[in-house]
């Protein structure tokens, strides 16, 4: 008879009998992994650039019944922080460590190569997911993930800081900090897909988001009832663009017209009888950087009315997609033991400046965000056509009761809507916590809850310490002291600290923009060791937050001692979490050079039928020489389509074929579109269809323009067009890539196709130069010098 335990070579011992035949021996199957018995399904939902004061649960102004709901059969957490950014506070939420520890400081794509800095989340920060996958869960992500290095979002890959690489089953979204929500560059899994239809057959993203959601649950209940899932639900809304179908802003006509101000007051007085603020609780005063509402021209407050009126119906309609995956999980009859969490990642966005924004591409560009450029689209705000985002005046209101926004570490940024909801194990309805808590504090939570404990090893990786502490314990006693005692926040060199109720402060680049500015340093400028000494010997602000919540009154100058021991003590937590070196904000970091997955060239070959170049890894042809040259077949004079295409209807370029003629268009941010044309027929047969661009002049970038240029069209060799763009765009195109072949995403121009406008010849490949190689031709020359005659 055979030992009842056998050990094979590089294997764990088998626990049944192995003998010479069946007949002596007896099975034993590998263990399966399963999760604790009765352990709830989880679904955390993160809201983007939704502010404390706009969901209704919040007393907003915002109708939100479905996240409401969630509120008044579960509880609302008033001293809930984040980041102050999206990529950190996501970070955080998943791993339950600071985002300084996991390498991310800042977004993806603002990666520094400094350890806090890097955008390479190590496995030894494990997620959510590869704790729970590995215990029995289900595990499906659906919406912006944002927690991939840059460089590595293309299709070669690595995959594995891809959500499928961290522990998700399935996949349904968009790997970028943004998309369009009409036209979005979707991933399902690990690869690029388009969307199932246009616009005007009626898709929206968000409707697309919540049917993955529930075709996920659904395939694997059918599958396996009995099996917990967890499910990452990451909304675009409310970061631009704020676009919604029309029928969702409807309902809104008029609500705002009395202004940010009053929207405050009302909100706060809301607020106050929800008891998220406790009695006596001052709401903060004026920004500096905004406006009285009633100080503006009527066009103003027309325009800047009618923004909100679409963010509140993109709010509106968010949270009716929502609605139908808890409605679906509630009609599988799990609804009470699922654990829904619902969080915001930072405070609302101020990027649309003053005035707000046609289209965000401006901020990103420098480029003027103006009144009279928004009041020409008025009527199609909010729709396919625009990129938008709200004036800053609704970004203020929209975080009441507090002071400035997100990318500061003023509570305005950094304090932020909560809710938890489990009634199978919270008795507790419609009631409010008041523990300070932190989005570290959240993984460690739902281990609690679940019922496992934080693994020492993941994968064969040794774990980093948990650094957050669940809060599970408040969840059935209103009245237990908080157990989160310190917390840094430090974005973009803007610091704060908190330690059992006392926070303080040191704003970068200033307490207002405005102030920046006065101060000589304005948004954008470098941080230098001179800067940060001034910053810590004059700077520092300190808080109560037990008697201000809302940070009115700095004690600093009356409680110097207390001052100087939170200073010390935001450095000692720099030091203990590797927040250092610091790092202030600046366009110029989206433009770093980072390592990339293949070697560094100036020449791409690009093929039709594959995945698009994503927006991170495109070729950068903005401001220097380059060419596009097409190896085509042209078998009759019907041909036509694209052939190369980057970006979308609100900034990028395209060569294209159309009524028999070679067309470049370069979209300068939705504002302006300059088209150059050949002036002959394409030949039939075999050719090659060429663009050059040639800077003539210097970029301007702190106007938001580009170099000027001039354009050649060539066939073969034979100049057939030139054309000058009197300015182009100078930094970055929209947030989608480079499609080959076809309109991927969205058509450069509306007016002259649709997308996909798919290429109807033989398109072999084609090639973008970047070396500033062009072609010396004379007939090119003359051309150009009879046209500037």
């Amino acid at each position: 008879m055979a030992e009842p335990l056998v050990t094979y070579p590089n294997s764990q011992p088998f626990p049944g009998v192995i003998g010479r035949t069946l007949e002596s021996s007896s099975p034993a199957w590998p263990l399966r992994a399963s999760a604790p018995d009765g352990a709830p399904n989880v679904v955390v939902i993160v809201l983007d650039d939704v502010g404390y004061g706009q969901l209704s649960a919040f007393g907003g102004l915002c109708s939100t019944p479905n996240i409401d709901r969630l509120a008044q059969r579960g509880l609302r957490f008033s001293n809930f922080h984040t980041t102050a950014l999206c990529s950190p506070t996501r970070a955080c939420l998943l791993t339950g460590r600071n985002h300084h520890t996991v390498g991310l400081a800042a977004i993806t794509e603002m990666s520094l190569g400094y350890p806090a800095l890097n955008a390479t989340m190590g496995f030894e920060h494990a997620m959510l997911s590869e704790i729970l996958v590995a215990r029995g869960y289900n595990t499906f992500c659906v919406g912006k993930w944002h927690l991939t290095p840059p460089q590595e979002t293309t299709a070669a890959g690595p995959f594995d800081r891809w959500p499928l690489g961290r522990g998700f089953e399935r996949y349904f979204g968009f790997l970028g900090g943004d998309t369009d929500q009409f036209h979005p560059a979707l991933t399902y899994d690990n690869h690029t897909v388009r969307q199932s239809r246009t616009p005007e057959e009626g898709y929206h993203l968000n409707a697309d988001l919540a049917d993955h959601a529930i075709d996920f649950i659904k395939d694997a209940h059918t599958c396996a009832p009995d099996k917990p899932f967890l499910l990452w639900y990451a909304t675009g809304a409310g970061h631009a663009p704020h676009q919604v179908e029309p029928e969702w802003v409807e309902p809104y006509r008029g609500r705002f017209d009395m202004g940010w101000d009053e929207y405050r007051r009302i909100t706060f007085a809301q607020q106050l009888e929800l008891g998220l603020m406790p009695a006596g609780t001052e709401l903060s005063e004026r920004d500096p950087d905004v406006e009285p509402w009633d100080s503006l021209s009527d066009d103003a407050r027309r325009m800047y009315a009618r923004q909100m009126e679409v963010y509140a119906g993109f709010l509106t309609q968010t949270d009716h997609h929502i609605g139908r995956v808890i409605d679906f999980i509630d009609g599988l009859g799990e609804l009470d033991n699922t654990i829904i969490i619902c969080v915001s990642d930072n405070g609302a966005s101020a990027e649309g400046g003053e005035h707000g924004t046609r289209n965000e591409g401006l901020f990103f560009n420098l480029a003027p965000e103006r009144l009279e450029d928004n009041l020409e689209v008025f009527d199609i705000w909010g729709s396919q056509d625009t990129f938008n985002h709200y004036s800053w005046g609704w970004t203020w209101a929209g975080d009441t009761p507090f002071r400035r926004w997100k990318r500061e570490t003023y509570r305005g940024g950094v304090t932020d809507p909560c809710i938890v909801s489990w009634p199978a194990s919270i008795s507790a309805r419609g009631e409010v916590r008041s523990q300070f808590l932190h989005a570290i504090d959240v993984l460690p939570t739902l281990l609690e809850a679940i019922g496992i404990d934080a693994p020492d090893r993941v994968r064969g990786v040794t774990q980093s310490p948990i650094q957050g502490t669940s809060f599970a314990y408040a969840f059935n006693d209103p009245d237990a002291p908080s157990r989160h005692h310190t917390q840094l926040f430090e974005m973009f060199a803007h610091r704060a600290v908190y330690h059992d109720g006392f926070k303080a402060v040191c704003p970068y680049p200033g307490r207002s923009l405005a102030e920046a500015v006065d101060k000589g340093h304005p948004f954008g400028t470098a941080l230098s060791e001179a800067i940060l000494d001034e910053l810590d010997e004059h700077d520092w602000e300190l808080y109560n937050l037990n008697e201000d919540p809302a940070e009115c009154h700095d004690i600093g100058p009356s409680s110097p001692e207390k001052l100087q021991e939170m200073k010390a003590l935001w450095w000692s937590e720099a030091e203990r979490i590797g927040a250092l070196p610091l790092a202030a904000t600046g366009i110029t970091r989206l433009f770093t050079r980072r390592p990339t997955v293949g070697a560094p060239r100036k020449v791409y070959e690009i093929f039709p039928g594959g995945s698009p170049i994503s927006f991170a890894a495109a070729p950068r042809v903005n401001n220097r020489a380059h060419s596009i040259t097409a190896f085509v077949e042209i078998p009759n004079a019907d041909v036509e389509g694209v052939l190369l295409s980057h970006g979308n209807r609100h900034g990028g370029y395209a060569l294209y074929v159309a009524e028999r003629r070679l067309h470049f268009v370069h979209n300068y941010l939705g504002l302006r579109r300059f088209t150059v044309s050949s002036d002959s027929p394409i030949p039939v047969g075999s050719t090659t269809l060429r663009m050059e661009f040639a800077p003539t002049g210097p970029a301007q970038f702190l106007k938001g323009l580009g170099t000027p240029a001039q354009v050649r069209l060539f066939y073969g060799e034979q100049v057939v067009g030139f054309g000058e763009l009197e300015y182009t765009v100078p930094s970055t195109f929209s947030t989608t890539g480079v499609s080959c072949g076809l309109a991927y995403f969205d058509t450069i121009d509306p007016v002259a196709y649709n997308a996909p406008f798919e290429f109807t010849g033989t398109l072999h490949k084609v090639v973008l130069d970047v070396t500033g190689d062009l072609i010396i031709n004379p007939e090119a020359e003359i051309t150009r010098m009879m046209t500037e005659q």
